[in-house]
């Protein structure tokens, strides 16, 4: 669990994700949160099937690599969004970073201070020299949040800008 001004950030557990996908208010019960108002995404939902879920329950690999951090607000005590890395770190020691506010919590800088989180979270990890995310070209405020964060923009497609933080030197 990391933690940061106004954030807990928790790494969820496989039943924690089930109750997660089901939305009906059980993981903020077993949490001891308020109730929050969040819809899952088709690709999301997608992703939770049929690659975290199966990834977390797959004793060889490192849950946190592979979860979703659910952002807690302290003062709401509330879940506000979510982050996520896209698997252990790679040849290069480059992980890959998603993430979402729901919306009513968005422009709030919550994601900002998490991203931030995160980041002093992997600097600390052996493996880890550097991350990287994509950001559609529209989406104004998720590129944001990398830039705020010291991103650097690394190259684009037709849809998206492509993302790199290097932590640490390998």
């Amino acid at each position: 669990m990391l933690e940061t001004e106004r954030l807990i950030i928790r790494p969820l557990t496989y039943p924690q994700l089930v109750k997660y996908i089901k939305a009906d208010g059980s993981l903020e019960l077993e949490l001891n949160l308020n109730n929050t108002t969040r819809t899952i995404s088709s690709e999301l939902k997608e992703a939770l099937e049929e690659t975290i879920l199966p990834n977390v329950s797959d004793k060889s690999k490192d849950y946190l690599y592979n979860t979703i951090w659910t952002l807690i607000s302290k003062s709401a005590n509330k879940m506000v969004g979510d982050l996520c890395i896209v698997g252990e770190p790679n040849e290069f020691g480059e992980i890959e970073i998603g993430y979402g506010t729901y919306d009513e919590f968005r422009g709030n800088g919550f994601m900002t201070e998490a991203v931030c989180g995160l980041i002093n979270w992997a600097s600390s990890q052996p493996k880890v020299t550097s991350i990287v995310a994509s950001t559609e070209k529209n989406n104004i405020a998720s590129f944001t949040i990398l830039q705020k964060n010291k991103f650097v923009k690394i190259g684009e497609s037709e849809e998206l800008f492509n993302w790199k933080l290097i932590i640490k030197q390998s």
